[in-house]
């Protein structure tokens, strides 16, 4: 079976999935997807009170009955910065596993936004050779057996196989 790495982030947490064998050969289902990583931003984690010195607020004026007026603070910029800082972090942990596994495929699993900062993110040492698939859904909160069921679903990883009612298919 060849090796896969699975990496399900969002702006906040990624986890890190390898995808083994089934540990008796005779009559347990898989492979299944075991967690090796768990990264949690902290950046994101800090409340927007400690970070900013004012709430955010869309409009202001200056005296009551005074026309308002709309501001921006930049925060959108900053939080896309801080995604994309862990997006980096990811990815080279990502990178990492996948080495360490000698992952013939890398498998990425983020919102829409997030993917496109992790895709920006993916740097691959020239020495090192694995497909890179992705799918933009967030899918952080599934249990590893509920992930391997969409991702096989998607054809992003092999089905388990000698799961209760599994029945091989004709071929």
């Amino acid at each position: 079976m060849k090796a896969y790495c699975v990496v399900v982030a969002d702006g906040t947490r990624a986890r890190f999935f390898t995808l083994e064998p089934a540990a008796l050969p005779t009559g347990e289902a898989g492979p299944n997807l075991v967690e090796q990583e768990d990264l949690i931003s902290t950046e994101k984690e800090v409340p927007g009170t400690e970070m900013w010195t004012d709430t955010k607020s869309a409009r202001g004026g200056s005296r009551p009955g005074a026309p308002a007026y709309g501001y921006d603070d930049q925060r959108d910029r900053h939080e896309d910065e801080f995604e994309k800082r862990f997006a980096q972090r990811i990815t080279e942990e990502a990178v990492r596993v996948a080495q360490q596994q000698k992952a013939a495929h890398l498998v990425l699993v983020a919102e829409a936004r997030m993917l496109g900062f992790l895709r920006d993110a993916l740097d691959v040492p020239a020495h090192v050779s694995f497909e890179v698939h992705e799918l933009a859904k967030d899918m952080t909160k599934l249990t590893p057996s509920e992930l391997h069921e969409h991702l096989a679903g998607a054809n992003l990883l092999p089905a388990r196989q000698g799961a209760p009612g599994w029945v091989p298919r004709a071929q």
